[in-house]
């Protein structure tokens, strides 16, 4: 009878410790939802958790690939970096990672240098545009596998296993083989094994890139509610701009190794810091007008366009999007 009591009473605390650390993550997550809604409205990081100070990366032959950035991004953040191919995004991500070695500057997650660390030992979870599963093994042992090269318990793997298929939907398919599964739920079993390690932050290059519309969109909607629920520091890198702007806190434009602008999509859209960031962003690109700015008038080839003009006078150019545009016949401006 003492030892059932027994089994009982530590049956007991293990469910309650259990429930208590499932407690205890949800406040974690609540509290990184409220910075997150923080940051949207002030385009600002209060404490870098993640953070590149000067960061460079020189190849051999002379590629001068990034360009001595700086980024400061808070836990629980969700940032997006944006360019076209060989701006310098995926070499970023790579460095955060540890799979390649910047050649100046420092990187530090949590407050710690992380240069001289491993990947390994960076706390971190990859998704890759390839998913990298393991074909032979099932879905609950490519999940798995993270935990057991760490030495997790078979049963405690399980548990886990379980609980992040059920957060990311593919509990139905944890007895199948990859080559059975399709692209998204492939993808969602590369994410499941990112999470099931419950790392301090996501690093997901491109990996929408081999889904097809429907999949993509689906997904996209999939990854922001997945990364909102868990409060995990996320970098992800794209070239696709509705994907940035659906997905990200905060955008970060790169350009030929450097950053052209970081701030909340809706700002990046409508207040473009440099020319690049007009044209690049937007489909189609922010149209650019040359005009003269004196005395606060700002003009196109002779015609006045607007009044009280904030700026030196001299060559200005005007941003315009389609949306700002109205006809209006008694324009001095003539249209075809």
């Amino acid at each position: 009878m003492g030892d059932g009591r027994g089994r009982r009473a530590d049956a007991a605390a293990v469910v309650e410790a259990r429930d208590g650390r499932r407690i205890r993550r949800r406040a974690r997550q609540r509290r990184a939802a409220e910075r997150r809604r923080t940051l949207a409205r002030e385009g600002a990081c209060e404490v870098s958790f993640l953070a590149l100070e000067r960061v460079e990366k020189r190849y051999p032959d002379g590629t001068h690939a990034v360009r001595g950035i700086d980024l400061s991004i808070e836990r629980g953040e969700f940032v997006v970096l944006l360019g076209p191919s060989g701006c310098g995004k995926t070499t970023t991500l790579r460095m955060i990672a540890g799979l390649e070695r910047h050649t100046a500057g420092a990187i530090r997650i949590g407050g710690r240098d992380v240069g001289a660390l491993a990947p390994s030992q960076r706390d971190i979870g990859f998704v890759f545009q390839f998913y990298a599963l393991y074909p032979h093994l099932s879905v609950l042992d490519n999940v798995a596998f993270p935990l057991a090269c760490a030495g997790v318990a078979r049963g405690e793997r399980e548990r886990r296993v379980r609980e992040v298929a059920a957060r990311v939907g593919i509990q139905a398919l944890l007895s199948r083989k990859p080559r059975e599964l399709s692209g998204g739920d492939q993808q969602r079993v590369s994410l499941a094994r990112a999470m099931v390690r419950e790392p301090a932050a996501w690093l997901m290059d491109e990996p929408l890139g081999t889904l097809d519309a429907e999949q993509r969109a689906e997904m996209v909607e999939f990854l922001r509610a997945r990364q909102h629920e868990a409060g995990v520091t996320t970098v992800y890198v794209t070239h696709d701009q509705e994907e940035a702007m659906r997905l990200a806190d905060r955008v970060v434009v790169m350009n030929g190794g450097l950053v052209e602008q970081c701030g909340p999509p809706a700002r990046v859209y409508a207040e473009p810091a440099t020319l690049f960031v007009a044209r690049f962003v937007g489909s189609p690109g922010m149209n650019l007008v040359a005009g003269e700015c004196a005395s606060g008038r700002f003009t196109i080839g002779g015609a006045r366009v607007a009044e009280n003009v904030r700026a030196a006078d001299g060559p200005l150019v005007l941003g315009l999007r389609p949306e700002h545009v109205r006809v209006d016949p008694t324009g001095s401006l003539r249209g075809r």
